[in-house]
């Protein structure tokens, strides 16, 4: 992948994420059934800014893989550090917001809660831990969630292709 000059400095080590990713995903947890999903992910720079914007939305899919219904979407920025650290800012539309705290290195972002807000009215959900990688082309992550009373566990993975 070329590197492009007019990136800010902090965003050159994320260059390959950037673009929009679209795939399919599954998702489980103890509390509710298993079930398949679809995403689109789509992050973008600011112009002249140090920070990347982050775009999830994500659609229940039935057996046969047709879109049933809207399930998250979340939005926010991603601030990375000269030294590799990243900082990210999340919100959902189901009333909480997240603080991330991680590190690139290459083609791979590590990333845990440090802090997570909630409305009244939201999900018990207290800390998460992501990964995302980039492997043969395709953007593969994962989800760990602790909520609702269960530790941390896997919640959600999926792959998706550059379009």
């Amino acid at each position: 992948m070329e590197i492009r000059s007019d990136l800010a400095p902090q965003v050159v080590p994320l260059s390959w994420l950037l673009g929009t990713w679209r795939g399919v995903g599954v998702g489980g947890y103890p509390t509710i059934e298993g079930f398949r999903f679809a995403q689109e992910l789509t992050f973008s720079e600011l112009p002249g800014k140090p920070f990347v914007h982050h775009l999830s939305r994500s659609w229940l899919l039935d057996d046969e893989g047709t879109e049933v219904r809207p399930l998250a979407q979340e939005t926010g920025y991603w601030r990375p550090e000269a030294d590799g650290s990243i900082e990210v800012l999340l919100a959902h539309p189901t009333g909480f917001v997240e603080i991330w705290l991680g590190s690139a290195d290459g083609p791979k972002v590590e990333l845990s809660t440090d802090a997570v807000a909630r409305t009244a009215t939201a999900k018990d959900y207290s800390a998460g831990h992501r990964l995302y990688g980039l492997v043969d082309g395709n953007l593969l992550w994962a989800f760990d969630m602790a909520a609702v009373g269960e530790p941390l566990q896997p919640h959600l993975s999926a792959t998706l292709k550059r379009v």
